[in-house]
């Protein structure tokens, strides 16, 4: 049933997409860092990890992203990424675009000495004219890293 309905709403989702997809221009966004709501609520995480990054949206189900924050673990991390959202569409005046993030983060003391890895995410983003956010849910590596569910507010610079 839920992978029923999952499927239908991308669907639908990707139709709508493909109609306004020759209306699309490339979008600069910038964000502030993310915040995260991890789901272990008794370790002493930070939540606001604060930063700067930016997005290029080069069309609606392709973006490349780049920037640094303040990690759950107070430590200094930075990553670059691709998103491919190929399930794009729009509802109540805002654009929705659902698939996956990869690309490389590092600063994470208990993975890798706080080296750099490979982050593989899904991703939804929801955009307005001016503001938008990217919804992510980070998984639990046990000893290594904290799952959550990540929010990343976002204002278009162009």
């Amino acid at each position: 049933m839920t992978r029923g309905l999952i499927v239908l709403v991308f669907s639908a989702l990707s139709a709508a997409g493909a109609q306004a997809e020759a209306e699309f221009s490339p979008r600069v966004w910038l964000n502030p860092g993310v915040y995260s709501l991890h789901f272990d609520r008794s370790k002493d995480l930070r939540d606001d990890n604060v930063g700067l990054g930016v997005e290029l949206a080069l069309a609606r189900d392709h973006a490349v992203m780049a920037g640094t924050f303040i990690n759950s673990n107070r430590a200094r991390s930075r990553y670059g990424t691709y998103a491919w959202r190929p399930f794009n569409g729009r509802s109540a005046g805002l654009d929705l675009a659902a698939g996956i993030v990869v690309g490389a983060l590092d600063g994470y003391p208990n993975y890798r000495n706080g080296g750099w890895f490979v982050v593989l995410l899904p991703l939804l983003a929801v955009e307005g004219r001016r503001f938008g956010a990217n919804l992510s849910v980070i998984p639990t590596i046990a000893g290594r890293v904290d799952g959550a569910v990540a929010v990343q507010f976002k204002v278009r610079a162009w």
